[in-house]
């Protein structure tokens, strides 16, 4: 897998010419469930206002109590590194055609991560001057980026950086190999034109932390990003956020091929995505994160600058990754042609 996982990081870095697959301990999380729970924003509200894709442990639940450490409770994960139990959730993508019926876009994999169902890519990812240390997150651990309410960019300037789309016009490009995210070949709202082999959306998470708490009410006081530069330029905390994280970014990619037709889309020709929230802008694009790997395995993985290849840390097959899943407790429909998206949400711009 490691020739593919090079060419695969070159398409996804976020540096400008050029780093390798060693920068980035990068795997597969294949899907979980799909179903609408929150444990994080709505614990304990079933169903919770809109829809969710789930990958990770399968110690997954409406309510995850803090004081829980996940790797002691899950059994199994749908991440190829079988220490991490952790829980990584996004919104969920739906084609609106033109008579106004909604059809959930399926997630792909990744290049050279193909064989995964569903779910996304993950990646961590230590200081790039393989000298200065991270911390790695404590059990317990959890965080948000983005807000499904937000309909304009984050008032958080480095919020709405950090997120962003990527439309695939032929197979995993035009974009250049080593196309810094967030570049030229990006956008920070949803494409405006169509995506024939998929739509990528990764985003950033904050790297700087306070050292003491392990959450905060609104999930994301407790987290903070560099007051200069980047992680990627090894960019100062903030004195009120010392401790340096790993950098952790989700990558999905939306499988839109189904959705071409030029007949399906809006008479107008405006783009017809939404995501679960009822979002047309791409800019209530949000992810949360649950920490639950094992011991001190990811803190191993960051002492050692682990790339795709990591030898301190166990794998398991993408295949045996596959079978692992999670029962939903919301049962309701939300593949095929819906007359709404799941929950009522209603559409708004």
């Amino acid at each position: 897998m490691a020739g593919a996982a090079t060419l695969a990081s070159t398409q996804n870095t976020s540096i400008p010419g050029g780093p390798t697959f060693n920068d980035f301990l990068r795997f597969s999380c294949s899907e979980l469930n799909i179903q609408r729970i929150d444990p994080l924003v709505t614990p304990g509200i079933v169903p919770s206002p809109h829809l969710h894709q789930f990958v990770g442990g399968n110690a997954l639940a409406p309510t995850m109590d803090p004081s829980m450490n996940i790797s002691e409770h899950a059994t199994c994960t749908t991440c190829t590194y079988i220490e991490d139990f952790s829980n990584y959730w996004t919104a969920v993508l739906f084609f609106k055609a033109r008579n106004g019926s909604f059809h959930r876009v399926p997630l792909m994999g990744n290049l050279g991560l193909e064989g995964q169902r569903g779910g996304m890519t993950v990646y961590y990812t230590a200081p790039y001057d393989k000298k200065t240390k991270v911390t790695a997150f404590r059990p317990g651990f959890r965080m948000l980026i983005g807000d499904p309410g937000y309909r304009a960019p984050s008032p958080i300037a480095q919020e709405y950086k950090s997120i962003a789309f990527r439309c695939f016009t032929e197979p995993w490009g035009p974009a250049p190999p080593a196309s810094e995210i967030g570049g030229d070949w990006d956008t920070r709202y949803f494409p405006k034109k169509p995506c024939p082999y998929g739509l990528r959306v990764n985003n950033f998470f904050p790297t700087c932390w306070d050292g003491v708490n392990v959450d905060s009410p609104d999930h994301k006081s407790h987290v903070a990003y560099p007051s200069n530069g980047t992680f990627e330029t090894n960019g100062k905390c903030p004195d009120t956020h010392p401790v340096k994280l790993p950098q952790v970014l989700y990558e999905t990619i939306w499988n839109t091929s189904a959705f071409n037709d030029p007949s399906m889309w809006p008479i107008d020709g405006s783009q017809p995505f939404v995501f679960s929230m009822g979002d047309t802008t791409g800019y209530g694009w949000h992810g949360d994160y649950l920490f639950g790997w094992k011991g001190d395995a990811l803190q191993r993985a960051m002492d050692r600058y682990c790339g795709t290849d990591c030898p301190v840390l166990e794998t398991q097959s993408i295949e045996k990754a596959n079978k692992c899943a999670k029962a939903v407790v919301v049962n309701e429909t939300v593949d095929g042609w819906l007359g709404e998206i799941p929950g009522g949400v209603e559409v708004t711009s």
